[in-house]
């Protein structure tokens, strides 16, 4: 067994137990800190697969502002376990059931179908998910795409200043 096949599943192991831990949390802000701990898992994953940009993007995206942003809300609205809310709605349990047994059918399909037909994976290219490689691929090929969200999100901004000053001066 190599060190890499190790390293790869302990961390799977820590990811997978973050996961459940996060599932059956009684808390909302401990499931929460699951969710963190299995995002840093998953740039830790992008880092041994060569890709450091993803995993940057990962850590500072996923992990820190937008978990940042559900630990805040939950901070302001109040963190309730399942029992204060009363539990679960009826119909809710067999649904999950019957769709969770629905999903696991189509990856076993999905995987039965293409176990003869992929035979050896073949390795990434070397700068595959470096940033200039990132970089050239999005100011190339997808250069409009790029300006219509620069554009978007720039018209989103003036909006929120204008809404926010009106909001202030009244």
């Amino acid at each position: 067994m190599s060190i890499d096949l190790l390293v790869l599943l302990v961390l799977a192991l820590i990811a997978i137990g973050a996961a459940l831990g996060m599932l059956f949390s009684r808390n909302v802000v401990y499931a929460l800190l699951f969710l963190v701990l299995v995002m840093l898992t998953l740039a830790v994953l992008y880092l041994i697969l060569g890709a450091p940009f993803l995993a940057l993007a990962q850590v500072t995206v996923y992990a820190g502002a937008i978990m940042v942003l559900f630990l805040f809300a939950v901070m302001v609205l109040g963190t309730h376990s399942l029992d204060e809310l009363g539990g679960p709605i009826g119909w809710q349990r067999p649904w999950a059931f019957f769709l969770t047994a629905v999903f696991l059918i189509e990856v076993v399909y999905a995987f039965a179908a293409r176990v003869g037909k992929l035979g050896l994976l073949s390795c990434a290219e070397a700068g595959f998910g470096s940033p200039a490689a990132i970089g050239k691929l999005l100011f190339n090929q997808y250069l409009l795409p790029f300006e219509v969200t620069s554009v978007l999100l720039l018209a989103a901004t003036i909006g929120a200043v204008v809404l926010t000053k009106d909001v202030l001066s009244e």
